[in-house]
């Protein structure tokens, strides 16, 4: 196996930099206005640990329910692996881009069959969607979230949607079209037979998936939707843990939302773990809803709950599984002949 190309490595040391460069400069800038080192009390960081626990249990536990309802047997280590895996990925890739072949390869290495491991995965990515919908209805019908804050609910809730409408117009042309020629508007846009080849692929394991969701346990079904709406709203709950058990006084509307964005909208940003972009996001859209005496810790710590600690535990858990996954998606595809 090559290694990994240095320019990926370099690409992530400058965004793990520009992250550190960002938090230097609020330790400092606390540091100046409040003559102290951003702490916080041990009952913040007790909450904020139990949060990570709890959302690491109920993220794993969710995997391996979504795997029991499609009939797929998966031990709960594995489907832990493949969460803390998947997180590792994330974090050391551009747009999150190393997540999926980093679980993918996770559960290959367990045992799991090409198309089995396909079927979870995307179970597992249709709860987080839809589970993210409805939360961004609840916060927008429920809170004041503000102009700006509003509109990016809008926009996270309204890609969530899409990718699920997106989804499910690939399931109705995988039922028509997984086998045969290309049809006459995909030739029109220059896909010939070695590409056409390639989605026809893609559409038979769309098709294995409709075929595995039909025959899925409702009641198991239910389980892991529960567990997932259970996982999105701990992974929103570490800033209001830290923020409380700090003894802080804040309305709990922008300690909800903002992370939100961050975490949900930053997977956009390009460089590896949102490195620079979600420490400016923080500080534009918090700076002036906390208090200045602990801007600096929450922001700090947040970042270490929210990212830097799944970084570590994916990282022992099944950290050269998830570079071997990044190395493989890293090489060009083979020529088709």
């Amino acid at each position: 196996m090559s290694p990994v190309s240095p320019r990926r490595w370099a690409l992530v040391a400058l965004s793990f930099l520009a992250a550190l460069a960002l938090s230097i400069d609020v330790v400092w800038n606390g540091w100046k206005s409040t003559g102290s080192f951003p702490t916080l009390p041990w009952r913040a960081h007790l909450l904020a640990l139990l949060v990570f626990g709890f959302e690491t249990l109920a993220r794993a536990t969710k995997v391996q329910w979504g795997a029991r309802a499609l009939r797929i047997p998966l031990r709960w280590i594995v489907a832990l692996r493949v969460s803390l895996g998947g997180d590792f990925g994330a974090s050391v890739t551009p747009a999150r881009a190393g997540a999926e072949p980093a679980r993918f390869l996770v559960l290959a290495e367990a045992g799991v069959a090409t198309a089995p491991a396909l079927l979870i995965l995307f179970f597992e990515i249709a709860l987080e969607l839809v589970s993210l919908v409805i939360v961004c209805a609840l916060l927008a019908f429920f809170t004041d979230s503000g102009a700006l804050a509003g509109g990016m609910i809008g926009v996270i809730g309204g890609y969530a949607l899409f990718v699920i409408g997106l989804a499910g117009g690939a399931f109705v042309i995988a039922g028509r079209r997984a086998n045969g020629p290309p049809p006459e508007w995909m030739r029109a846009l220059g896909i010939h037979a070695g590409r056409w080849r390639a989605i026809q692929r893609a559409l038979r394991h769309i098709r294995s998936s409709m075929h595995g969701l039909q025959r899925a346990r409702p009641g198991a079904m239910l389980v892991a939707f529960a567990l997932s709406l259970a996982h999105v709203a701990l992974r929103l709950a570490v800033l209001p843990a830290l923020v409380y058990g700090a003894g802080a006084h804040t309305p709990l509307a922008p300690l909800i939302i903002w992370p939100l964005l961050l975490l949900y909208g930053g997977a956009i940003a390009p460089a590896p773990g949102g490195g620079g972009a979600i420490e400016f996001g923080f500080a534009l859209g918090l700076r002036k809803v906390l208090d200045p005496s602990m801007f600096a810790a929450a922001l700090i710590w947040w970042r270490v709950y929210s990212f830097y600690l799944y970084l570590l535990a994916g990282a022992i858990v099944a950290g050269t599984t998830v570079l071997r996954a990044i190395n493989n998606s890293s090489k060009p595809p083979a020529p088709v002949l």
